[in-house]
């Protein structure tokens, strides 16, 4: 596949374009905001002006947008791409919708003779920038490999997690759970020194080099420290998301999952406490609050 598309141009999916412009794909993109498009067309992707013209002629629309509403919106909405894709294109969602929405989305596809891979991600901004992303695949094991170029133009760890869509959506609710714990539980243990009157960066540098560490201590850790929550680098309303899909595909299953619901109870007091828009890291602050005197 030569000829492609990319919707969504946040903070992954820039990066993640641009590794598909650096590879040499033909490259189409569309975002609601045009001026995210910029950077890119200098690279040499093609601005789409609809989400129709991203699709036209195109072998594999490629979305990262924010939620399974958007995606729907963007494949069978007003103008969407669904209509305008050539039969046998292939759509590859890899966006975090959980398991069942990408199923549903597949099956309106196949009706339209289209193909669909999940295949959503894990690393962060600055793995998407050096194509350095986890890659979690799920579809049929053909269209996986015909896709697997371009996959690999993202990222350096790229798993085929199952024959069914919504395979690797199912892989990502597991990643999603231990990164959303691990955020809250470096939140905890940084606010937890600070209470005990430590320096937290000495606490922080100590601690690292030993096996309490995380990517998430690491990488969050620093950002708490620095109190570095604007712009932020990964929303908060991200691990408000993932995490209730957590809880609801645990709860379909009748699974106790007692950490992944306290940390999605955090996260939404972050929200509810107006920090939705910023880091992620930022979570911090409802533990100072919670220990703060009156």
């Amino acid at each position: 596949m030569e000829r492609l598309a990319f919707v969504g141009l946040g903070a992954m999916g820039s990066p993640m374009a641009k590794r598909l412009v650096d590879a040499g794909f033909e490259l189409k993109v569309f975002d609601v905001l045009d001026e995210r498009t910029h950077p890119l067309i200098e690279l040499g992707a093609v601005r789409a002006a609809s989400l129709g013209g991203a699709a036209e002629g195109t072998e594999a629309l490629v979305l990262m947008v924010a939620n399974a509403e958007q995606a729907e919106g963007v494949l069978f909405g007003e103008g969407g791409a669904a209509e305008a894709l050539p039969e046998g294109a292939a759509v590859v969602v890899m966006s975090t919708i959980g398991p069942e929405a990408v199923r549903k989305l597949a099956d309106a596809l196949a009706e339209r003779g289209l193909r669909t891979l999940d295949a959503p991600v894990s690393g962060g901004v600055a793995r998407a920038e050096k194509g350095d992303l986890l890659i979690m695949a799920g579809g049929p094991e053909n269209l996986f490999e015909e896709l697997r170029p371009v996959l690999g133009a993202m990222g350096s760890s790229v798993v085929h997690c199952g024959p069914r869509v919504g395979d690797g959506q199912a892989v990502k609710l597991v990643n999603q759970l231990l990164c959303g714990v691990h955020i809250a539980a470096a939140a905890e243990a940084l606010a937890y020194a600070e209470a005990l009157g430590l320096d937290p960066r000495f606490v922080f540098e100590t601690i690292r080099h030993g096996a309490a560490n995380s990517f998430m201590l690491e990488d969050r850790g620093e950002r708490m420290l620095e109190e570095a929550f604007v712009p932020p680098k990964s929303a908060l309303d991200i691990f408000v998301k993932d995490m209730g899909l957590v809880r609801n595909a645990a709860e379909e299953r009748a699974l106790e999952t007692p950490l992944s619901s306290a940390a999605l109870d955090l996260y939404l007091a972050g929200k509810e406490a107006g920090l939705g828009t910023e880091d992620d890291s930022g979570v911090i602050r409802m533990f100072r609050q919670r220990s703060a005197p009156d």
